[in-house]
């Protein structure tokens, strides 16, 4: 028969938990939980030490996602501060100021997407994708394209037209979207393109940068 039950108890009246307690008197948990399951005084401060645990969680969740989110920001300012130094590189140059015009016009500017711009013109896509490769140094094996279509159109005989006009594999373009309306007949004989770069959250807080610093250049 084990003699420290009293300092068992003498600790869990001071609060302790199960653990500490096992910890320090080297009592097994299943022997401490039967001398302490029927009192209600070590009831009350199990209640107690839970409702402490689950406050302190609450603060670390906290404090974790404070962490995460500045650490995120911080992450983001350094692409913004690389956009400012290589616009001074970059204001003169035709395809930049292209590149950057189009995506203001027809680019998604939610930061939770990728870099994406959509368009019926295959000359404005083929721009766009050059702006991509020369200016923003995007590798070629992460630039996808996505097609919108009508049910009415063959999609192999678009993929093939959007594949040959910007050099793009077939294989980096995704199934097509099939667009339905109330006059899904053949209004876009080779649909909408989309053109994104997988993985460019911090291209496209650069290229947001540019418009704003492009915009203000130019109104000089």
């Amino acid at each position: 028969m084990r003699n420290d039950r009293h300092l068992a108890f003498e600790m869990r009246k001071k609060g302790a938990s199960y653990n500490e307690i096992c910890k320090e008197l080297s009592i097994p948990k299943s022997t401490l939980h039967y001398w302490l399951k029927d009192l209600d005084w070590s009831k009350e401060i199990k209640k107690t030490l839970t409702k402490k645990a689950a406050i302190a969680s609450r603060k670390r969740i906290k404090a974790v996602i404070k962490s995460n989110k500045e650490r995120w920001e911080k992450w983001r300012e350094g692409f913004r501060v690389e956009a400012i130094k290589e616009f001074n590189f970059f204001k003169k140059n035709p395809l930049f100021v292209a590149g950057v015009m189009l995506y203001w016009g027809e680019g998604d500017r939610n930061l939770k997407y990728p870099v994406r711009l959509s368009n019926i013109n295959d000359k404005m896509i083929v721009v766009f994708k050059s702006f991509l490769l020369n200016i923003c140094k995007v590798k070629s094996e992460d630039i996808y394209l996505s097609l919108f279509i009508y049910p009415d159109i063959n999609e192999e005989k678009c993929k093939i037209f959007w594949s040959k006009k910007t050099g793009t594999k077939i294989e980096q373009i995704d199934k097509s979207q099939i667009i339905y309306g109330k006059h899904p007949t053949k209004r876009l004989e080779n649909g909408i393109c989309a053109i994104r770069v997988k993985k460019s959250i911090g291209l496209k807080e650069k290229i947001l940068v540019w418009i704003n610093l492009l915009s203000d250049y130019i109104k000089k």
